[in-house]
């Protein structure tokens, strides 16, 4: 192996999958004809003011908060679905992950992510992937707390400067930095080629998907 990486965490919706929530929710603004830049930084508002990301309240808390504040309607098996179905895998994504396994890493999911991961799981076959999964929903704490970094290191008896994270948001790269973690921003696959590319070459492997 030509880098001293050992675990690979990664996280779920806009890296191994497109973001599902936002382009759902923007697909629900539409239709309804209201503007996607209003209703999907309220919807986002609410999935935390309700706890829905830590497990503070499950599918139906949520989007009974969000028709409250936005006014748009629908049954809740009808809304989720929208979201659901916009979650596409990334092939690359995925063999970058298997390739990591193959070189003897540990592979984990670090995602800020509500009861649905577990329902795409079923659906996507994205657990089988990897070693742990560790999901705000069921820990009760998210990637704007060093906790949960450190919780994924405990867990997984990885060290910072071992470990290579991969995340689509800004702030969650700087503060996994700021721990220690080597720290990938999610642009686009091309991006994600260069940077692994220049971080840890064995990655990318014969990962031509």
């Amino acid at each position: 192996m030509d880098c001293a990486i050992r675990t690979l965490l990664v996280d779920f919706g806009g890296v191994l999958a497109e973001e599902g929530f936002r382009d759902g929710l923007t697909v629900i603004a539409r239709a309804a004809g209201r503007d996607p830049a209003t209703v999907v930084p309220t919807a986002y508002e609410m999935a935390w003011t309700t706890g829905f990301v830590t497990g503070g309240c499950d599918e139906s808390g949520f989007w009974r908060a969000f028709r409250e504040a936005t006014g748009i309607g629908g049954d809740n098996a009808s809304l989720t679905e929208m979201v659901l179905s916009r979650f596409v895998p990334r092939p690359f994504v995925f063999a970058v992950v298997d390739r990591a396994r193959a070189l003897g890493m540990q592979t984990a999911i670090l995602s800020d992510q509500t009861e649905w991961l577990s329902r795409l799981d079923a659906r996507l076959d994205v657990f089988s992937h990897f070693d742990a999964v560790y999901n705000s929903y069921e820990h009760g704490v998210t990637k704007r707390d060093p906790a949960f970094f450190r919780l994924a290191l405990s867990g997984l008896g990885a060290t910072p400067e071992a470990t290579l994270f991969l995340d689509d948001a800004p702030r969650n790269i700087d503060l996994a930095a700021s721990l220690g973690i080597g720290a990938i921003l999610y642009r686009d696959e091309a991006t994600l080629r260069a940077d692994l590319a220049a971080r840890c070459p064995a990655l990318l492997g014969d990962t031509h998907v």
